[in-house]
């Protein structure tokens, strides 16, 4: 598969995101090639937890039956407390770029560790800062990984959606 990026659809809710991957999903697009970034919490008035169940990570609180959805779906899910971002929940090929990344590398530059794992995928920097920006107010991020036929498709998917953004 190359490793190459489309553009990024960012949602304003979790309902969106949610909705876009179930859409992905029935179109027949391999869900394996998403990737969903997000904060894992929006209020404090629930309690937080993620844990692991067997092979499933589980979650709990304001937007744990949304992320448990989510990482049933969409492969790596982990939970990261990043540095400007605070709490972020993810899953798909993102996260085995941003562990590598963790495990390895030096930050430079000012460069955040979320942002130089997207740089390391493909996104341009001026493209990482835009979704560091949506996730700072609670958006969520969804990227697809794939070849230009990918693209392709998941973009006439979700442009049928109104609720995506699709940057341009």
């Amino acid at each position: 598969m190359e490793n190459e990026i489309s553009p990024a659809y960012v949602f304003n809710t979790h309902t969106e995101a949610e909705d876009a991957i179930q859409t992905l999903s029935r179109s027949g697009f391999d869900v394996k090639k998403l990737s969903l970034i997000g904060k894992g919490y929006h209020s404090e008035e629930h309690p937080l937890g993620f844990y692991t169940v067997g092979d499933k990570i589980k979650a709990w609180g304001g937007v744990g039956a949304f992320w448990g959805g989510i990482w049933g779906l969409l492969l790596a899910p982990a939970v990261f407390i990043l540095p400007g971002l605070g709490l972020v929940a993810m899953a798909g090929p993102v996260v085995a770029s941003l562990v590598g990344f963790l495990e390895g590398a030096v930050l430079v530059g000012g460069v955040s560790a979320l942002g130089a794992a997207l740089t390391q995928i493909g996104v341009p920097k001026n493209k990482v800062i835009k979704y560091e920006t949506a996730l700072k107010v609670d958006k969520y991020v969804l990227l697809v990984h794939g070849n230009t036929e990918d693209q392709e498709k998941v973009h006439a998917v979700l442009t049928s959606l109104k609720a995506v953004d699709v940057p341009t």
